[in-house]
C-alpha cells in the first residue's frame, strides 16, 4: 500500500515537472522558430475559387471535411476551392507543395460571397509575397532546394553559349546538345530543335537511353533508359523557321567502354525524329554551375 502511494506521488511530481517545463516555453517563441505566414481565403458552396500558382501542384492536404479542393484539368498549376458544406462556422486550413519546391499555408473561411473568387500567386512571388511560402527539398533533387534547381535551369535555359557540338539533322529538323552541366550530383542536358521548315514540328516524347552495342554472330542491342528528374518546360511545338531549347535533369552517371548515350526526340505523327549520340567524353566534359547569374 505504501509503495502504491509513493508511485503515484512520484508520477504526479514528474507530470508536475514535465508541465512546469512546458509552461515555461511560450508558444510564440515556438512559432518563431519556423513560420509560415498563412494566405486567408474566402470559399461558398455555390461557386468555385481558383489558385494560381508559379509552378506545377505536386501535393494537397485539406484541414477538414467542410472543403474540397483538386488541381484543374489540363492546369497542374491551379487548384480549385470550395465549400463542402454551406455555411460550416469554424475556421478551416488547407496547405500546398508545388514543384519549385515552394510550400504554402492557407487559412479558409466560409462566406455567402467572397470578396475574391480567383487568386494569382504567380504574380510577384520573387518579392514581397514570398515571406509566405517555404523552401522544400525533393528526395529525387538531392541536397539542392527545388527553388535553386529551378533557378539554375532557368539561366542555362537563357544561356547563349554553346560547349558541344553534338548534333543530329534531317528533314529539315536539327535536334542539337548545346551542353552538358553538372551540379549537386546531378547532370543538366542544354537541348536545342531547330525547325528550317515551314511545317510545325510537334515532339510526342523524349527519350534519354544507355545503348550498350556488341557485335558478334549477330548484334546485340542492350539499353537503359534514363528518366529525367525534371524539366525546364514541357515540350512545345516547334513552328516553322523557329527555334525552341529545353533543358532536362538527371542523375549523374557515365558510360562503360562501349556504350553511348542515346537522346531521341520522336515526332508526334510524324517521321522528322532525330536522334543524338553522346559518348563518355562529353559526360566527363560537364561544367560546373559555379558561374552562372542567377535572378531571383
Amino acid at each position: 500500500m505504501k509503495i502504491q502511494k509513493f508511485t503515484i506521488a512520484m508520477l504526479v511530481l514528474l507530470c508536475g515537472i514535465a508541465h512546469n517545463t512546458l509552461a515555461q516555453v511560450h508558444p510564440d517563441e515556438v512559432i518563431a522558430l519556423g513560420k509560415v505566414e498563412p494566405y486567408a481565403i474566402e470559399v461558398t458552396y455555390e461557386k468555385t475559387s481558383h489558385i494560381i500558382f508559379p509552378s506545377g501542384i505536386r501535393y494537397v492536404d485539406l484541414g477538414s471535411d467542410n472543403i474540397v479542393a483538386g488541381k484543374a484539368e489540363d492546369a497542374d498549376n491551379v487548384l480549385r476551392v470550395k465549400a463542402a458544406v454551406a455555411g460550416f462556422p469554424t475556421e478551416s486550413n488547407f496547405s500546398v507543395i508545388t514543384e519549385d519546391g515552394q510550400f504554402y499555408s492557407f487559412d479558409v473561411c466560409y462566406s455567402d460571397h467572397p470578396m475574391v473568387m480567383s487568386h494569382n500567386l504567380s504574380k510577384g512571388m520573387r518579392s514581397s509575397s514570398r515571406d509566405k511560402a517555404a523552401d522544400i527539398r525533393f528526395e529525387a533533387l538531392g541536397t539542392t532546394p527545388a527553388t535553386l534547381t529551378g533557378l539554375l535551369m532557368e539561366a542555362l535555359y537563357n544561356k547563349d553559349e554553346r560547349q558541344l557540338k553534338v548534333k543530329s539533322e534531317g528533314y529539315g529538323i536539327a535536334l542539337s546538345l548545346r551542353g552538358i552541366y553538372i551540379h549537386g550530383g546531378k547532370y543538366y542536358f542544354h537541348i536545342q530543335t531547330e525547325n528550317t521548315t515551314h511545317v510545325p514540328f510537334t515532339p510526342d516524347f523524349i527519350r534519354f537511353a544507355i545503348v550498350d552495342r556488341k557485335v558478334a554472330k549477330r548484334t546485340v542491342v542492350q539499353e537503359r533508359t534514363l528518366e529525367p528528374l525534371r524539366l525546364y518546360k514541357p515540350l512545345l511545338t516547334v513552328t516553322g523557321n523557329s527555334k525552341e531549347r529545353n533543358v532536362y535533369l538527371l542523375d549523374v552517371f557515365t558510360l562503360t567502354k562501349g556504350q553511348v548515350l542515346e537522346i531521341e526526340m520522336v515526332e508526334k505523327n510524324g517521321g522528322r525524329g532525330q536522334r543524338l549520340k553522346v559518348r563518355n567524353a562529353d559526360l566527363l566534359r560537364a561544367e560546373p554551375l559555379t558561374k552562372l547569374r542567377l535572378k531571383f
